[in-house]
């Protein structure tokens, strides 16, 4: 038996924010909360939406890091209690969106408003305060998915919460949010969205389903990243990235990812680095690790990437599908070893501790061992 769940109504294109206004008017809404960046708000990203909503009453938050804390949540807790809102509005990565699930479960489910008891599959009661969402990334997919992440400062760890009550009521994907992006935030949140779509493709959970969803999600992507990337004002470019993310998001969401994951985690908890940026790292690593159970897909993913693998034998083409990640990774100025991007190596037994007991590990579809994972930090190293 398998489960599905997704947004109860979805919109996409450039300018789809303008339904925003009829949504809001339709739930008989009073008053939004926004949950949005400090970086969005400056750059006028934010007003592209409270644009659309006129004179309707709302408040702004914005007190919170780019990988969002335990105390950062419970900041939006209380933001949300005065703000005497109904309901919020989520712009941005996944940094705002992952604040603004917390919140609104913490909301609703206030049994877990100590933060770190939502980790895991949390055992909330209530679905949590209605949610609109709308990225600015074209990456982390968190407007459609069950999961969220919150960074516990006092352990030094990244907790990756589960949660049906979670999901947004509504995802708009308007390509104009995500116009002004830099080329290497474009590319560090595309490669998330192709970790995302690489991972649910090849999880233990994953079904017909999610492979059709996840295979075409890898080809819009590779399609459509190094131009995105590098020409940032092709607007189709940047309509397909926002597609091909959501998609993924579509299906990963309900089937689960792998330790691409599980080691990006402690990298962006323990150092702050930015969760595009890691799993981009990590991915061809992980992916050579993993290769030997699951070859067959290892070619699909080739295929979906354009590569021509006819003469090749199954083995052949699966590190074809490695390598392809590799040169799309160097493509796009990608760091290439954690010693780039500043990781101590007397950090590496830590990370991976910690990357064993994430969550993700679980879903991984080779058994993998600490030493295992340690053993990919250092060829990583």
């Amino acid at each position: 038996m398998a489960r599905f769940i997704l947004n109860e109504t979805s919109y996409f294109g450039a300018g789809s924010r303008e339904n925003l206004s009829t949504e809001i008017a339709k739930r008989g809404y009073n008053k939004a909360f926004i949950v949005a960046d400090k970086d969005l708000i400056k750059f006028g990203i934010v007003d592209l939406v409270t644009n659309v909503l006129g004179d309707f009453p709302y408040a702004i938050f914005s007190d919170f890091k780019a990988n969002p804390t335990v105390a950062n949540v419970k900041a939006g807790v209380e933001a949300y209690k005065q703000s005497e809102a109904d309901f919020i509005i989520a712009i941005g990565g996944g940094s705002a969106i992952d604040t603004a699930k917390a919140v609104a479960i913490i909301i609703n489910n206030p049994e877990f408003g100590d933060v770190v008891s939502l980790e895991g599959v949390a055992d909330t009661k209530k679905k949590c305060v209605d949610i609109i969402a709308l990225p600015t990334t074209a990456g982390t997919a968190a407007e459609v998915t069950i999961n969220y992440v919150i960074t516990d400062e006092d352990s030094g760890r990244k907790m990756v919460c589960v949660d049906p009550n979670d999901i947004p009521v509504l995802a708009i994907v308007d390509a104009d949010l995500m116009a002004t992006m830099p080329a290497g935030l474009t590319a560090a949140t595309g490669m998330d969205a192709l970790t995302h779509a690489i991972e649910g493709y090849i999880t233990k959970g994953a079904w017909e389903l999610s492979n059709i969803l996840e295979i075409n999600a890898i080809k819009i992507i590779s399609d459509n990243l190094r131009n995105a990337t590098f020409n940032g004002s092709d607007m189709y470019a940047r309509e397909q990235m926002a597609l091909g993310q959501y998609v993924a998001g579509m299906a990963f969401s309900n089937v689960g990812l792998g330790c691409v994951h599980s080691m990006a985690h402690p990298l962006g908890a323990r150092f702050d680095i930015a969760h595009g940026v890691a799993n981009a790292l990590l991915l061809p690593i992980v992916m050579e690790f993993n290769m030997v159970a699951c070859e067959s897909k290892y070619c699909r993913i080739a295929k979906a990437m354009g590569v021509n693998i006819s003469g090749m034998t199954e083995k052949e083409g699966a590190y074809a599908a490695v390598e392809a990640v590799k040169q799309l990774s160097k493509d796009l100025g990608i760091p290439q070893t954690l010693r780039e991007i500043g990781i101590p190596e007397e950090a590496l037994e830590q990370l991976a501790n910690d990357a064993y007991n994430d969550v993700c590990t679980g879903g991984n579809p080779r058994e993998i061992t600490e030493a295992d994972i340690l053993e990919l930090y250092k060829k990583a190293y």
